[in-house]
C-alpha cells in the first residue's frame, strides 16, 4: 500500500471517528434535554416549554389555510408559560395551551371568543381546532391555561417519540455508544501491539549488536592468539639471536597477554 492511499484511510478513519464522536455526543445532549423537558409539566427553560403534539386538530386545511399558524401530529411546540394575571388577559386569536377534561389532556387551541357575565367579569374562552373550525366542548377557565404559543419545530416530535421506544434507544443511543467503545478499543489494541513491536525491535538490535561486539572479541582473540604462537615459536626456534630481539618484544608478550585477558573478560560481561 503506497503512502498516499495510506495517508487517506488514516484521514478517512479521522473523520469517520470525529463523525460518530459528535452524532453520540449530540444524542446525549438532545436525550437529556428532551426527557427532562419535553412534556414535563413542572419543567421549563427560561419559562418556555416543549411539548408533542399529537393530533392533527391545528394542521393546515381548508378551513385555516389563511392562517399564520399551523402545526400538526409529530412536530414540537414552543410555548411560553403565563404568569396568574396573564391568564386573564388572553385575546381572541391567541393560541393556548390548558388542560382539558374532554381530552384528558394538555391540548394547545386558538381562542375564538372571550366569555364575560352580564357585569363586564370575564367568565372564560370559547377555544376550537383551526382544522376542523368546531368549538371545544367545555369553555375553557382562566385558571386552566398555562401557556401560549411561540414556535415550533417540525416532524421532530416523531423521532422524539421513536426514541423512547426500546428499539429507538437501541439504534440511536446503545448502538452509537459501542461502536464508540469498540473504536477506542481497537485504538488501545493497536498502540499496545506498536509498543510491544518497538520493544521486540529494539531487543533484536540491542543482541544483534552484542552478536556483532562478540564476533569482533573472538576475531580480535584469535589474532592475538596466532601472533603469541608466533612469538613462542619464534623464541623457541632460535631464529633471532637474542641481541638482535627487537627492545619491545617482551612488552609485545605483555600487551597480547593483557589484551587476551580484556577480551575474555569482555565476552563474559556479553555472555551474562
Amino acid at each position: 500500500m503506497n503512502s498516499t492511499v495510506k495517508k487517506i484511510l488514516n484521514i478517512a478513519e479521522k473523520v469517520l471517528s470525529w463523525i460518530l464522536v459528535a452524532f453520540t455526543v449530540c444524542m446525549v445532549i438532545f436525550t437529556i434535554i428532551t426527557v427532562t423537558t419535553v412534556d414535563k409539566d413542572d419543567q421549563n427553560i427560561f419559562g418556555y416549554q416543549f411539548r408533542i403534539v399529537l393530533s392533527d386538530s391545528m394542521s393546515k386545511s381548508e378551513n385555516n389555510k389563511d392562517m399564520k399558524v399551523h402545526f400538526s401530529a409529530g412536530d414540537i411546540i414552543i410555548v411560553d408559560m403565563l404568569e396568574p394575571e396573564e391568564k386573564r388577559k388572553l385575546q381572541e386569536g391567541d393560541i393556548v395551551t390548558f388542560w382539558s377534561y374532554e381530552h384528558n389532556g394538555f391540548v394547545t387551541h386558538m381562542i375564538r371568543s372571550v366569555e364575560k357575565d352580564s357585569n363586564g367579569r370575564l367568565k372564560g374562552y370559547v377555544t376550537f381546532g383551526t382544522n376542523t373550525g368546531v368549538n371545544d366542548e367545555a369553555l375553557l377557565e382562566p385558571d386552566w391555561a398555562t401557556a401560549t404559543y411561540v414556535g415550533k419545530i417540525p416532524f421532530i416530535g416523531h423521532f422524539f417519540s421513536f426514541l423512547k421506544t426500546t428499539p429507538g434507544y437501541i439504534i440511536c443511543i446503545l448502538i452509537p455508544f459501542l461502536l464508540l467503545i469498540l473504536y477506542n478499543l481497537a485504538n488501545v489494541i493497536k498502540l499496545f501491539r506498536k509498543y510491544k513491536k518497538e520493544q521486540t525491535d529494539a531487543i533484536a538490535a540491542e543482541r544483534q549488536q552484542i552478536e556483532d561486539e562478540r564476533a569482533e572479541n573472538q576475531r580480535m582473540m584469535a589474532e592475538l592468539l596466532e601472533l603469541k604462537a608466533q612469538l613462542m615459536k619464534n623464541n623457541a626456534a632460535g631464529e633471532t639471536p637474542e641481541a638482535e630481539k627487537p627492545e619491545n618484544s617482551g612488552e609485545n608478550e605483555e600487551i597480547a597477554e593483557k589484551t587476551s585477558e580484556e577480551i575474555s573478560e569482555n565476552q563474559s560481561e556479553n555472555a551474562d
